[in-house]
């Protein structure tokens, strides 16, 4: 199977936004499977390989259900919008010691209205929160050399919410107080569409995920986990 997607995975998920109920979507099983899964897990397994060579502690999943690929149902319990799927293709290679998508990872979206690779940590509880903050506040040098790195920053820039206020704890005049008070380290790297129709596809989102090395090593300190 191709290690990439095509623009018929784009046709699909276009298709997917317009007609977003569950008929039409078990009408469409069948181009789900082609156009989207089939290649997301032989991408996933391509990657697999690769990661063991720069970053041994994260896990390339490729099972159909609970792995790298993020579901197509959405959790609409909370949401104004009530509509069953989601209209992009999401996957993520999170550290093995992660439970859930709130642990570093490294991602690759792709819809149609935006493709880009990110590489970090999105929402993390508050006790990992606590930590990468304090470990700003701490080592300030360390982060600064992990987010000015000149291979990172030319790839990708910072991202995500942040608090308007100093976090409880922190001094408001630290010089980092604007990197402390962010809620999500992710870096983001934005794609032009026709990469993800690229044969080599996984080598190129490796390519990515290399240059975030910095960010992830960081991370990785901070929490006390291996990189």
């Amino acid at each position: 199977m191709a290690e990439s997607f095509s623009q018929d995975t784009m046709a699909y998920l276009e298709a997917l936004a317009a007609n977003n109920n569950r008929d039409w979507f078990n009408e469409n099983k069948q181009r789900y499977e082609q156009y989207v899964r089939e290649p997301a897990l032989s991408f996933i397994e391509a990657v697999g390989e690769r990661l063991t060579e720069f970053s041994p502690h994260f896990r390339a999943d490729a099972r159909k259900m609970g792995g790298s690929l993020m579901r197509v149902y959405r959790d609409s319990r909370f949401s104004k919008d009530k509509t069953p799927y989601k209209t992009n293709i999401g996957i993520q290679f999170r550290h093995e010691a992660g439970k859930d998508v709130h642990a570093p990872g490294y991602y690759l979206h792709i819809s149609p209205s935006e493709c880009f690779i990110g590489a970090g940590i999105w929402h993390p509880p508050a006790d990992a929160l606590l930590k990468i903050r304090q470990f700003i506040a701490d080592e300030p040098d360390l982060w600064l050399a992990a987010r000015d790195d000149e291979a990172f920053s030319r790839w990708f820039y910072l991202d995500g919410d942040s608090l308007k206020t100093a976090p409880r704890g922190f001094d408001k005049t630290h010089p980092l107080i604007e990197d402390i008070r962010r809620k999500d380290f992710i870096g983001i790297s934005d794609i032009a569409p026709v990469l993800i129709e690229q044969a080599d596809l996984a080598d190129i989102a490796c390519d990515y995920f290399t240059a975030a090395a910095p960010l992830m090593q960081f991370l990785c300190r901070a929490l006390r986990l291996p990189y």
